[in-house]
């Protein structure tokens, strides 16, 4: 699978796990319409990646992971637009969260510094954070004068922290520190920012250990019961996945 981009890096780390770098350090890594366009391609191919186990996602660069969209290349043309063609400007960018929550390989996401906007976008549609003491987030799309939920935040982030608290940081903008991130649950594990990507490494590492279907059926049983509506449609689909798993480990040992 081809994965050669302009501002996004990728590099086959070891059997199974694909590094994918944010890479514009010199602008905080801010999305521009050519890494929206780069990172949909990226997350559409990894459904057809056989080979990929688990993704590790991070930025490059000793200034942030993500400081959000770039003005003058995507927030500019949509106000100075009509309405159907902010439309059409808008579609690309909440479909690269669909894009990515449907990637089948599980996603860890190493975050330092400023994750903003678009960059916190990306942590929330992760399904695994570490993060370094310096990191921290704001869904800052309402302090540019924009509505604050956006890329998927109004979804992600009260099934991650609760509605309450999200709430407060869609409305306000405010910054989600390192320590309030792992008090709410939002981070799975804060460590030296000397030692972010070794421990994003090893968590991967024990992931590619395991089945890559049975990861792939755990990402879609969890992303469907999120938003099942009762426990007894939940307990179908682990019922399914848990038959093919035995149909499967049965076949491989009778070879």
């Amino acid at each position: 699978m081809n994965y050669d981009y302009q501002t996004i890096k990728t590099e086959k780390l070891e059997k199974g796990i694909l590094l994918v770098s944010l890479n514009r350090p010199e602008k905080y890594n801010a999305m521009n319409m050519t890494m929206l366009n780069e990172l949909n391609d990226l997350w559409l191919k990894l459904k057809r990646d056989l080979e990929t186990r688990v993704v590790i996602l991070k930025g490059e660069g000793e200034k942030g992971f993500c400081a959000g969209m770039e003005v003058a290349d995507i927030i500019k043309p949509q106000v100075m637009a009509d309405i159907p063609a902010m439309y059409d400007l808008q579609m690309p960018i909440g479909e690269l969260q669909i894009n990515m929550r449907n990637c089948p390989q599980p996603i860890i996401c190493a975050v330092h510094g400023a994750a903003a906007g678009a960059g916190f976008s990306f942590a929330i549609a992760s399904d695994i954070r570490v993060i370094s003491p310096d990191t921290r987030f704001s869904a800052a799309y309402v302090n540019v004068g924009l509505a604050g939920a956006d890329m998927g935040s109004s979804y992600f982030l009260p099934r991650i922290i609760g509605s309450g608290r999200a709430y407060e940081f869609l409305y306000t903008g405010a910054w989600m520190n390192a320590e309030e991130a792992m008090q709410l649950g939002f981070a799975s594990r804060c460590v030296e920012k000397e030692k972010l990507f070794d421990t994003a490494l090893e968590i991967a590492q024990a992931i590619a250990k395991k089945d890559p279907l049975a990861m792939k059926l755990t990402k879609e049983a969890v992303n469907l019961n999120i938003d099942i509506g009762s426990l007894e449609a939940a307990i179908v689909m682990e019922n399914r996945n848990q038959n093919m798993m035995i149909s499967l480990l049965a076949n491989r040992m009778k070879k």
